[in-house]
């Protein structure tokens, strides 16, 4: 008879923990209509935006793990690891895989806005690689591949080889990495206010300014072609050699006080130490940061619509996908170009997870 009753309370239990999953997925849906729909302040969408992102995580993680925990201890150990893997894979699947794949379909069709789609074949990508404006997004494509990942990576070995040497190490790490808490838009807006310059009236753009008050005239920064295209690689600089820095701070630390004390007791200099005793023992490191950056340049967007939208021969790939799938309408071509940067970055990220893998 307690058998049957404490069969029947966990029967109860696993009903309960059920209905309980499903009125979280409830609270979700309302919420996202919520946030979709409502004409409350900004503020109040974000809070409910917050709450219910992390309660309502937090609680279906633990509804599932309740629920998994009431099961025979076999079933339980069997099923435990996917109440943990299955909602990490159905993001993927739904925000990244489906996307993929559909984007690949639509790069074969002519999807024009408000038209009906029609069988392209690969005359997208045969009208992306010769239209004149693609070279020139390629052109600064590799521009960006060339100097973001050498300056960032260089300035940042470089500064955490220093800092490792000072008393406030710390402090210095802090303000160095401090770019990195300010999103790609936020750093755009500050770095256009240093490039500003005004029509008429007072330079408020801080070079600029600097200009005039050495009696310069002012200069429009970023219509001086080709300069403004490394007057915008320093913004992607200025924010990832603190990544860089901390990253192969890490490493620098590891390097053995008992190597560096023996290229000393040897006669090499400091110079001769860092080129070739730090660098090669830090190599896995420099590769792995030096990959991530080319990840990251490679789709690069964010800079440059902020600051000129790709005008004055400053046109990136990513830019150009967003324009002619968003503002020109022309769907098929804008996902040809983001199959193109796909193909351009899956091969280094492959690279840099195996590489990650190994260590």
């Amino acid at each position: 008879m307690s058998d049957r009753v404490s069969e029947h309370s966990r029967h109860t239990r696993i009903l309960m923990a059920v209905l309980g999953a499903v009125a979280l997925v409830a609270i979700f849906s309302w919420s996202f209509l919520f946030m979709r729909d409502s004409s409350a302040p900004r503020p109040v969408i974000a809070l409910v935006a917050l709450l219910v992102g992390v309660g309502g995580i937090w609680g279906l993680f633990l509804t599932a793990d309740h629920l998994v925990g009431l099961l025979p201890a076999r079933t339980r150990d069997l099923l435990r690891p996917y109440v943990f893997i299955t909602p990490a894979f159905l993001i993927l699947l739904v925000y990244i895989i489906y996307p993929t794949v559909r984007t690949i379909y639509i790069s074969f069709f002519d999807f024009q806005r408000g038209g009906t789609p029609i069988n392209f074949g690969f005359q997208n990508y045969l009208r992306a690689f010769t239209d004149p404006a693609l070279r020139i997004a390629l052109r600064n494509n590799a521009l960006w591949l060339v100097f973001v990942p050498l300056f960032a990576v260089s300035l940042g070995l470089v500064i955490a080889v220093l800092v490792d040497r000072i008393k406030w190490e710390r402090f210095a790490k802090s303000l160095i990495f401090l770019p990195m808490a300010i999103s790609f838009v936020g750093a755009s807006v500050i770095w256009r206010f240093i490039y500003y310059r005004a029509s008429f009236g007072t330079q408020i753009g801080l070079l600029n300014a600097l200009r005039v008050a050495l009696g310069e005239d002012p200069l429009g920064w970023l219509r001086l072609e080709p300069w403004n295209n490394f007057f915008l690689i320093i913004i992607m600089i200025w924010l990832q050699t603190g990544f860089a820095m901390v990253i192969l701070s890490s490493a620098v630390k590891g390097v053995p006080s008992s190597l560096l004390e023996a290229a000393r007791i040897d006669g090499a200099g400091e110079f001769r130490i860092f080129f070739q005793v730090i660098i090669p023992f830090v190599s896995g490191a420099i590769l792995t940061v030096t990959t991530t950056i080319v990840i990251l340049v490679l789709k690069v967007f964010d800079v440059v619509y902020v600051m000129t939208s790709g005008r004055f021969n400053t046109e990136v790939v990513a830019n150009m996908m967003y324009n002619q799938m968003f503002v020109q309408g022309a769907y098929g071509r804008g996902a040809a170009l983001a199959v193109i940067i796909f193909i351009a970055v899956t091969p280094v990220m492959i690279y840099n997870i195996r590489r990650m893998n190994q260590v």
